[in-house]
């Protein structure tokens, strides 16, 4: 009980330090917890650091007053459907209609890209003062406990950063101005190059493997050194540097610590999901919900699942896109994580579901959520593998996913892929990622590194049928008009 009162203690006292003007005042401000403090009391109280980092690490899941400010999911939310995979099927209560519409990218005024913004540089901010309390950004601690404490900070500021650069960049151009930059020693209020933000993002995720390398995560909240390499992955792959982003993800699948989700975790009846539970094998990084966080309407879990009381079953249906439907071939498990006929139609009731499955039912939110699994990186080794010429590893991953997925198994998944070559195969990888990740929010991500134009289906109530290329501008968040008026150094929004 003590340690969760100083958890919250901390985290919601370094939110106002990151948020009131007070944090400015040079007298001090009693009030809050500062990088100071922490630095001066870790030794004599660790939980005090400790709490520091769960404050950070609840930003993921914690809902702010609007019913899609839902922490790192609602932003998945955003971008699955900015995308186009994720349709909005029906729009009875209006939330996301400016999303799907592809409003909020293309004007600035709208709160969604101001939420965004906040989320990602209010985790940078929070990250910067447990940084700075073991003495900023080139300090190597003595003991490794204390390592692996500011590789967790580290860790937290490139995955924000990484997203930021995301979202906020149409096309990866090392030379563009495209964010404001805090390393917590050094500040720009101007919009840096993309290589300092890349290059901040490659030296924190680099000493946050190398310092967590002896490790043991105690839940999967935390950042294991597996999940480190799998950010910075990502961050290679999203730059065109794919063999080091191939090289990463093999370790992470040569590491043995994470099995393959099985066939009948992949979707309802089998023996049970593998997409609500953070025990799940496959899962890498992830969030246990329980009853005394009391998580309800407002959660990701009640936007996409039928079983959940909230929108989802409401009338805001979000479900596959029909033409992202059709590549899935019946024999395939995953077709069968989405309803067939009536409200249900083409929702993930049997691959995101509350077990109970009553629709309606779940009010208290006790299924988990997940930010990471093992399948992303044969999807990402096989994708950095066939643009870097290596099409027999692209074709060994993709087909070691598939055998689970395909109800012929092996054969069948051989039969598939072994014929592919050059940009069939790479196409098919793109595919197979899409259908991978459905509702996962990483399709946004893959469609930029494939630098693809994805034509949307029938399904969605705004803008059915038509084409966006990965680098046009309503692929692209705006930065929003809040900031715009408080920092006169940034005079246009993307």
């Amino acid at each position: 009980m003590k340690k969760r009162f100083i958890y919250f203690f901390v985290a919601t006292s370094l939110i106002t330090a990151s948020c009131s003007s007070d944090f400015l005042d040079p007298v001090r401000n009693t009030a809050v917890v500062t990088s100071e403090d922490i630095a001066n009391n870790a030794d004599i109280n660790p939980a005090l650091l400790d709490g520091s980092l769960n404050g950070i690490g609840s930003l993921l899941i914690e809902p702010g007053t609007r019913h899609y400010d839902l922490g790192q999911k609602g932003i998945d939310i955003f971008s699955d459907m900015v995308c186009g995979d994720m349709a909005l099927s029906a729009n009875s209560y209006g939330w996301y209609a400016s999303t799907s519409n592809m409003i909020v990218t293309t004007d600035f005024t709208r709160e969604e890209n101001l939420l965004i913004w906040r989320y990602y540089y209010k985790v940078i901010a929070l990250s910067n003062n447990v940084i700075n309390s073991f003495g900023g950004n080139d300090a190597i601690p003595a003991t490794s406990a204390a390592r692996h404490s500011l590789a967790q900070a580290k860790a937290y500021r490139a995955y924000a950063y990484f997203y930021l650069a995301q979202f906020f960049q149409r096309a990866y151009d090392p030379s563009q101005p495209i964010l404001p930059y805090n390393d917590g020693q050094t500040i720009s209020f101007a919009k840096v190059p993309a290589s300092q933000i890349y290059d901040l993002i490659e030296r924190d995720l680099t000493q946050a493997v190398d310092f967590l390398d002896d490790f043991t995560p105690t839940s999967k909240q935390q950042f294991s050194k597996h999940v480190a390499k799998g950010l910075l992955a990502y961050t290679y792959a999203a730059m065109g540097n794919y063999p080091d982003a191939k090289i990463l993800s093999e370790e992470i699948i040569n590491s043995g610590a994470y099995p393959l989700t099985t066939r009948g975790q992949l979707a309802f009846p089998g023996l049970g999901s593998g997409f609500n539970d953070v025990n799940t094998p496959s899962w890498m990084w992830g969030y246990d919900l329980t009853v005394d966080m009391g998580q309800q309407l407002l959660n990701w879990w009640g936007q996409v699942d039928y079983f959940t009381y909230s929108y989802q079953f409401a009338g805001d249906r979000k479900t596959i896109d029909t033409n992202l439907l059709a590549l899935i071939p019946a024999t395939d498990i995953r077709r069968s994580q989405f309803g067939t006929s009536g409200v249900t139609n083409r929702m993930p009731i049997n691959k995101f579901f509350d077990p109970a499955r009553v629709g309606n039912s779940q009010q208290v939110i006790t299924t988990d959520l997940v930010f990471m699994r093992i399948e992303e990186f044969y999807l990402l080794s096989a994708e950095s593998a066939a643009k870097s010429g290596d099409e027999t590893t692209a074709k060994l991953r993709l087909k070691e996913l598939l055998a689970i997925r395909l109800s012929g198994g092996l054969t069948e998944a051989e039969a598939y892929v072994d014929p592919l070559t050059g940009d069939n195969l790479k196409q098919v990888i793109y595919n197979q990622t899409r259908i991978e990740m459905w509702g996962e929010g990483k399709s946004y991500l893959a469609q930029k590194r494939n630098q693809a134009t994805i034509t949307r289906g029938t399904s969605h109530v705004f803008r059915a049928n038509q084409a966006f290329a990965y680098d046009s501008d309503e692929m692209s968040f705006q930065i929003p008009q809040t900031e715009m008026n408080n920092n006169s150094l940034i005079t246009d929004q993307n």
